[in-house]
């Protein structure tokens, strides 16, 4: 028995016995009013009420006694409830039902789920035309009793609403490619339907509707849709990849035909964006073989940083990568949150817009563990000697643009200082401290050089980037170095 239906007949005991008595948890009628708007009344009371509610038919008005329903009844019962549960109310209400045995006779249980939404209030109208449960019966609610509802209202995540009309399951399992997340996740595929539609109920990549079917949410499809255009509001959120001949956007040479969700497509993406870059020949274990210029790893997270974090409230535009001859720029919708500052985006926890979606992609080993990615991105190009990350933030949109390898005397005053800055802070997180010799091995360069790079670090220490770790010891040859925030 599944545990709704077993506290649902513990309520009607307590509600029956040993007189009929109202509860604001339960309601027992013999048959179902013709009443809609009525109807909807109940159904949004019971939404709004701590732990939802019961409504269970077959029991006699006049005096509480278990008559039972008739099976004809019953499917009426049933796409009536679901049908005002889904068009009559905002956000739509959630029901289960079950017929089951009470002393003897056959009873219609229905358990109205609460909403984590409210005040759930009638469609047509206002919040205002909201109601709960008080003494047993429904009432509207007055402005107070909205106001608390509200304060215990959870907020809707776009990743939670719908992305698809309501469809069948059969047409769930078309549309999705869940195979492709189980081999993601090294899990096997469930081998009932049930089996695995729940499975896709409880991971939020679909919700189900009573009796009706099912809605593919905008996680869901964003995920594992076999092809993004398939849904309206998805379709300009596919990614686009494009590079370019030379260093400006005059002349296009290819362009990625994005159409998978991100999960499914990402590594097929990679691929693609390996393909069109610029390779090195490196000798390993006496074999050679051919590399990008830019570290995988690197391009790996940033990708996955620009596809979870990005806005999706804003229409007609999604991620772009964009290769030139010398850099590739990555960039998403939105810029950062309020309480982010692109000179603590390394090493900080970040925090996502799109939560489900950044939460997925770590357990689908797609990107790095939360506040791991960035630190190994920075490592990753002071190996391959590359320039250090450029972040940039406009009125709606965040991008990060990597630079193809460029000696120290080819940097701009501006690069040798961001580059200056980053290393100090993986430096830091390894739990040691920046030097004059760390940062020419950073750049590669030798020991007489070692002047210049002790101006690059005193200009960093005017710009307020680094500080002394001890301030006693200012020796050029011996000082340390840490971030300015440290």
């Amino acid at each position: 028995m599944k545990e709704w239906i077993g506290k649902g007949v513990k309520l009607l005991n307590k509600s029956l016995l040993p007189i009929p008595q109202e509860l604001n948890e339960l309601d027992w009628k013999e048959g179902l009013s013709s009443n809609n708007e009525k109807l909807a009344h109940h159904l949004s009371a019971f939404a709004n009420h701590p732990g939802g509610g019961y409504m269970i038919f077959g029991i006699k008005n006049s005096d509480g006694k278990p008559v039972g329903i008739d099976k004809s009844k019953v499917t009426e019962y049933i796409q009536r409830l679901s049908n005002i549960s889904r068009d009559a109310l905002d956000p739509l209400v959630k029901i289960d039902h079950s017929v089951e045995t009470y002393e003897n006779v056959p009873l219609l249980f229905i358990y109205v789920h609460e909403s984590s939404v409210k005040p759930v209030h009638i469609k047509t109208r206002t919040i205002e035309d909201s109601y709960i449960r008080s003494g047993g019966t429904t009432r509207k609610a007055s402005r107070h009793e909205i106001g608390a509802l509200l304060l215990n209202s959870k907020s809707v995540r776009w990743e939670e609403l719908h992305a698809s009309k309501l469809i069948t399951a059969r047409e769930v399992l078309t549309l999705l490619d869940y195979k492709t997340i189980f081999s993601l996740l090294k899990h096997p595929v469930p081998l009932q339907p049930d089996e695995l539609l729940n499975w896709m109920i409880k991971e939020k990549m679909i919700s189900k509707v009573e009796t009706d079917g099912f809605y593919i949410t905008n996680f869901g499809a964003i995920a594992s849709a076999e092809n993004l255009n398939e849904f309206d509001d998805l379709s300009r959120k596919t990614i686009r990849l494009i590079k370019y001949k030379g260093i400006n956007k005059l002349d296009t040479e290819k362009e990625f035909p994005g159409q998978k969700g991100y999960a499914i497509g990402f590594e097929g993406l990679i691929e693609f964006l390996k393909a069109l870059l610029p390779q090195s020949e490196i000798i390993k274990n006496a074999l050679r073989s051919e590399v990008t210029v830019y570290p995988e790893l690197a391009l790996r997270e940033l990708i996955a940083n620009a596809l979870i974090h990005q806005d999706f409230t804003i229409q007609g535009k999604g991620p772009m990568i964009e290769i030139f001859d010398n850099r590739i720029e990555i960039s998403n919708p939105g810029r950062l949150l309020p309480s982010k500052n692109i000179d603590r985006l390394i090493g900080t926890n970040p925090e996502s817009r799109n939560e489900i979606l950044a939460k997925a992609f770590r357990r689908y080993n797609i990107c790095e563990e939360r506040g791991t990615g960035l630190i190994k991105t920075i490592i990753s190009l002071e190996v391959y000697g590359l320039p250090a990350l450029n972040f940039e933030e406009g009125e709606n949109y965040f991008k990060v643009t990597l630079y193809s390898p460029r000696k120290f005397a080819n940097m701009s005053i501006q690069e040798r200082v961001d580059a200056c800055y980053q290393h100090s802070i993986i430096k830091y997180m390894a739990g040691g401290a920046m030097t004059n010799t760390s940062l020419r091995e950073r750049f590669k360069m030798h020991e007489k050089q070692r002047p210049m790079v002790s101006k690059l670090i005193k200009v960093t220490l005017e710009r307020g980037k680094i500080k002394f770790k001890n301030p006693e010891n200012i020796s050029d040859k011996f000082a340390e170095y840490i971030p300015f925030w440290a």
